[in-house]
């Protein structure tokens, strides 16, 4: 379920109480996942988007057994051509209505200005394609939701970034909250942040902001420890009221660059999330081993080594060994940028992922209710729920 009122939810788990937050397997929510019957051969996908973004995921779906990138599409189709040529792929377009009406494929692949997410996965949808957006997959709850009840209506999945549950330092986490060694979960913290890309202005204008490309990954990875948050009060800033964009020169800044979001959990957990363009990061914000999330209860506490979309191990430290131990250090084959490659297996296959649509319409709708409390200066309930715990 998706979408239910707030009374009733409280009112199904309310009962659990502080077992909830010992064994949180107890309230789990089933997910609108349908049957899939596997396709058995490699799934053919659609690329739109070849800039910075497509550098990263285009070596790995070309490196995946179960993907084939059949186009590409950029709304400057140099881009495009040039990826083409770079991997080998034969058909290219300089505009979605060409892309859709052009070579057949299985998966959308959104790699656009977060701005044009929802309306270009609408019309994806609409054309029959299973859709993998990077974050955010809409720019409103509602828009997200409408489009996972559109796509569910024609037989087909959405899914969204980030693919933050996917690292095994996320799933050592979530095995320790879930087996109760560190005790009741009362506490968790992350922070993201840099001084901002120049590359492109839409980060600065209306809908873009720190929250939709930082805080998304923090919010995701805690809500996916601690559950489902059921409200949220934030204070949201713009420190540097210009930018200086690399082919735009300067620009007025819109949106937020500055947050801090602090959630409540129905477990009864605290979390707190900060974000911003505006940091310095001396030590780069790639290939660090600082401690970037924290997890605290009443008998230990664990800390993300790493940022959590590229994570190196997690130190842990309990009652009966209060001294930090680091584990957790083998990273496995987690990338990032895996998320539509794990999609085309599923789809290919039948694994079913661990990322999950309404998880990420519920970090959807923190970063819209964030911006509401701002605004109202006032703590906002949250509809939304999703299957938890993510790890069993």
């Amino acid at each position: 379920m998706t979408n239910i009122n707030r009374k009733k939810f409280l009112k199904r788990i309310g009962a659990l109480g502080t077992a909830a937050a010992i064994a949180p397997s107890l309230f789990s929510i089933k997910s609108s996942a349908s049957v899939h019957t596997p396709i058995n051969r490699k799934i053919k996908v659609g690329v739109i988007g070849c800039g910075s973004v497509a550098r990263k995921y285009l070596p790995h779906l070309t490196g995946s057994p179960y993907a084939e990138i059949v186009s590409l599409c950029d709304i400057i189709p140099e881009r495009a051509k040039e990826r083409a040529s770079e991997f080998n792929i034969k058909n290219w377009y300089p505009h979605i209505d060409k892309m859709l009406a052009g070579v057949d494929f299985d998966l959308f692949v959104n790699l656009t200005n977060m701005q044009e997410h929802g309306r270009l996965n609408r019309l994806a949808i609409n054309a029959g394609k299973h859709v993998w957006s990077e974050k955010p997959m809409a720019n409103t709850y509602n828009e997200g939701l409408d489009l996972l009840n559109l796509a569910k209506s024609k037989g087909l999945r959405i899914w969204g970034a980030p693919a933050v549950v996917n690292s095994p330092q996320f799933a050592f986490m979530a095995q320790q909250i879930n087996q109760g060694n560190l005790g009741l979960i009362s506490a968790g913290h992350g922070s993201y942040g840099h001084q901002g890309p120049t590359w492109s202005s839409f980060f600065y204008e209306k809908l873009g902001g720190s929250m939709p490309d930082l805080g998304v990954y923090n919010i995701a990875t805690l809500t996916g420890l601690l559950g489902p948050a059921v409200s949220v009060t934030a204070i949201l800033n713009i420190i540097s009221p210009t930018r200086n964009i690399d082919d735009k020169g300067t620009i007025k800044v819109e949106e937020e660059d500055n947050a801090h979001i602090l959630m409540e959990h129905k477990s009864g957990a605290i979390s707190h999330i900060q974000c911003g363009f505006n940091y310095l990061d001396p030590h780069g914000y790639e290939g660090d081993e600082i401690p970037t999330l924290s997890v605290i209860g009443s008998r230990g506490k664990m800390e993300m080594i790493g940022y959590d979309w590229a994570p190196y191990a997690v130190d842990m430290a309990t009652s009966a060994d209060q001294n930090m131990r680091r584990l957790a250090t083998d990273r496995g084959t987690y990338k990032w940028e895996e998320g539509a490659s794990v999609i085309c297996e599923y789809l290919s296959t039948g694994k079913e992922p661990l990322i999950n649509v309404e998880h990420t319409l519920h970090v959807l709708e923190i970063i819209e209710a964030a911006r509401k409390s701002q605004e109202t200066r006032k703590r906002i309930e949250l509809m939304s729920v999703f299957k938890w715990p993510v790890v069993s």
